[in-house]
């Protein structure tokens, strides 16, 4: 049997590995025996669970207002009818908001599902892929339990579009495939297109520039940021598994960088990957995170807080609920990975971290991080091994995926590494 275009066949990876039962990705929850169209029940879902809620504190301060004046001896008798012609026509009301909610938008799902189907080779827009990659992050293990087509399914995507891991979708995505690999794993929110400049002056393309310079491969993940980071990392190994197999040329060496929950994610799925004894760790020279927020972030902390609060009195519980139903992705943040700190094999770690301010030893610079991740957590860590961290200042949390002081600093890293 002949490899494509006459390239080199390549070793088997172990059989082990992939059938490892610690390696096998979380099961997804059952989705519903109608699939969710999309945006109509999305939007459905939404504006019922945002009526009941709006409903449960009303009814609270009705209550809590109605129990005081029944308590007045002179008005408690007219305050008891005013009360009970209130709650009538107050669930009236929310009934007919709920109703009213599932005949329009249940409509427009069945409208949504019987639209004809785009072209599968079609890229989709970027705006409405950005839509999706935030629901995703606030809602994307809702939407996965669901069965909703709105959650994202993991794969590498080129051009807007998933690619098969096969032999054959890959050798024809990727005509000049190279023997080293660069997979880039965006964060919470964000899909594949972050990694791209935006034009401005000082902007580096990682992914051409390591090309360029290195001769990697770039590849760009997208995922459903909404997932457990546990989950979406024993998605990831498994992938990779399949991605080092699958690749037309043998891959001589995996780089992997991971922006925010990205990088937690890639720390994951190292760890779950060695534990299964998986091959493609031993193919992984460094995995380099930005920006993530390694002892958990404070803006998730801070999250958790407000809901803890919120659920507190009878009257703010239903926001509290509302506050409550963030993804688990967003509430892992709040401690960061919570992983084991034995690096595995011998892949590299490199952590980056920076600040607003370009003074790092501005009183706020600790405090503010790079606007979403504080410094220390950026760079302090448990892991142990073969790890290195910096800290650059004047750099928000975006930035850190096109500046080019931390594309330098990734290039002298991989120099490091190869002149070691």
């Amino acid at each position: 049997m002949t490899t494509p275009r006459g390239k080199a066949a390549k070793k088997p990876l172990p059989k082990s590995g992939p059938a490892s039962a610690k390696a096998a990705p979380p099961p997804s929850p059952a989705p519903s025996a109608t699939p969710a169209s999309g945006y109509s029940d999305a939007a459905r879902i939404a504006v019922q669970e945002t009526t009941a809620r709006v409903q449960e504190m009303h009814q609270a301060i009705a209550a809590k207002s109605f129990d005081v004046l029944t308590r007045i001896p002179v008005i408690s008798g007219p305050a008891s009818l005013a009360q009970l012609v209130h709650n009538a026509i107050s669930k009236g009301v929310y009934a007919a908001i709920h109703h009213g909610t599932e005949g329009v938008l249940g409509a427009a799902a069945v409208i949504e599902r019987n639209l004809p189907a785009s072209e599968g080779n079609a890229a989709s827009n970027r705006t409405v892929s950005s839509v999706r990659s935030a629901l995703n992050a606030a809602f994307g293990d809702h939407l996965a339990g669901l069965g909703n087509v709105l959650a994202i399914d993991m794969g590498i995507y080129c051009d807007g579009r998933p690619i098969a891991i096969d032999s054959a979708a890959l050798d024809a995505t990727f005509p000049d495939s190279r023997r080293k690999l660069c997979v880039f794993i965006h964060g919470l929110a964000f899909d594949e297109h972050c990694w791209q400049p935006a034009g401005k002056n000082g902007e580096v393309d990682f992914g051409q520039a390591l090309l360029q310079d290195f001769g990697y491969t770039p590849l760009y993940l997208r995922y459903n940021s909404g997932l457990p980071i546990a989950d979406n990392g024993a998605r990831l190994a498994l992938l990779l598994e399949a991605l080092l197999a699958a690749w037309p040329e043998q891959v001589e060496e995996l780089l992997l960088i991971g922006h925010s929950m990205g990088g937690l994610i890639a720390r994951n799925a190292c760890e779950q990957a060695a534990s299964s004894e998986l091959y493609w760790p031993q193919a992984t020279g460094m995995l380099v995170c930005l920006g993530s927020p390694h002892s958990g972030s404070p803006v998730a902390r801070l999250g958790h807080a407000a809901t803890a609060a919120l659920n507190m009195t009878r009257i703010t519980a239903p926001l509290g609920k509302i506050a409550d139903a963030r993804s688990q992705g967003i509430k892992d943040l709040r401690h960061g990975p919570g992983s084991n700190p034995q690096a595995p094999h011998d892949i590299a770690f490199r952590f980056v971290g920076s600040t607003l301010t370009e003074d790092m030893d501005h009183p706020l610079a600790e405090w503010f991080g790079d606007g979403l991740v504080t410094l220390g957590s950026a760079t302090e860590h448990p892991v142990v091994g073969d790890v290195k961290s910096i800290r650059f200042g004047g750099i928000a949390h975006m930035a850190l995926l096109t500046d080019q002081r931390v594309y330098a600093q990734i290039s002298a890293w991989l120099q490091e590494t190869a002149n070691g």
